[in-house]
């Protein structure tokens, strides 16, 4: 019996895949709750903060992608059909569709925008997972338990944002240098965008911040006196696709505003 298979028989009994899933750790797979130590970061609503402005071309993007995706042991499958990415690049017109418009600033228009998981305050992802493998931490994140994921793709159908991506093929041999820290994911598993939850569990910042030089800010958007909040009190900022009702926790400055969104 493969896994599906197994989590399918488990269920139609009324046995919770966490309690036969919770604590393994078993064939190079990655769990998503880490255990955090003496100075672990802390927040009640974990947000991010892209500045456009530092991001002046395609490249900028790149090597933040890059650095993400080399942390996290990403393949890099050059396919379109089996590509994995945590964080990639779009234009305005596929980053806010809802937005276009014909009076709209040309040098808007042409720019390009890291995206990524939005970590939503009311994740439909969350809500159509049937084992639970996608869940959302008490502090905001959004996150995965990959021993869970039986590869429905539900969570894949309910994202309004893109922002999972599925293993068809094994990605370990398309990992040039594996990073030892972290396990990798097997064929047959969704996988996303996870904050650098491993990260902020040791105190540090979340890999894209670093690589970034400023162009993203991470912080506690319940706390004031946060660098994310600070950001948003002093610009203009939009998100994307509000009206669905989300709460995505990405927020995009445009520098000198005044109101956000």
């Amino acid at each position: 019996m493969n896994r599906r298979d197994f989590i399918k028989t488990i269920t139609a009994f009324g046995i919770s895949s966490a309690a036969v899933y919770g604590g393994l750790n078993h064939i190079g797979t990655q769990a998503a709750l880490m255990e955090k130590n003496s100075a672990a970061q802390q927040a009640k609503r974990w947000g991010m903060v892209i500045d456009v402005s530092k991001f002046q071309n395609a490249e900028d993007i790149k090597r933040v992608a890059a650095a993400c995706h080399r942390y996290h042991n990403v393949p890099d499958i050059d396919d379109p059909a089996h590509e994995i990415k945590w964080i990639w690049q779009e234009d305005f017109e596929h980053t806010f569709a809802e937005l276009e418009s014909e009076y709209l600033s040309e040098t808007i228009k042409q720019l390009d925008f890291p995206v990524l998981c939005n970590h939503c305050d009311n994740p439909p992802c969350v809500r159509v997972c049937p084992t639970q493998a996608t869940f959302k931490q008490e502090d905001g994140i959004v996150t995965m338990d990959y021993h869970r994921c039986i590869g429905c793709r539900f969570c894949m159908a309910a994202c309004p944002f893109g922002a999972r991506s599925f293993n068809f093929v094994d990605p370990r041999p398309f990992i040039d240098e594996v990073n030892p820290e972290l396990a990798t994911r097997t064929i047959g598993v969704v996988e996303k965008c996870n904050f650098c939850a491993e990260r902020l569990a040791q105190g540090l910042d979340p890999v894209c911040v670093e690589a970034s030089h400023g162009g993203i800010i991470f912080g506690d958007l319940e706390d004031p006196a946060s660098p994310v909040r600070k950001v948003l009190n002093e610009n203009f900022f939009i998100r994307r696709k509000v009206e669905l009702g989300t709460g995505p926790g990405i927020y995009y400055v445009i520098k000198g505003g005044k109101a956000g969104a």
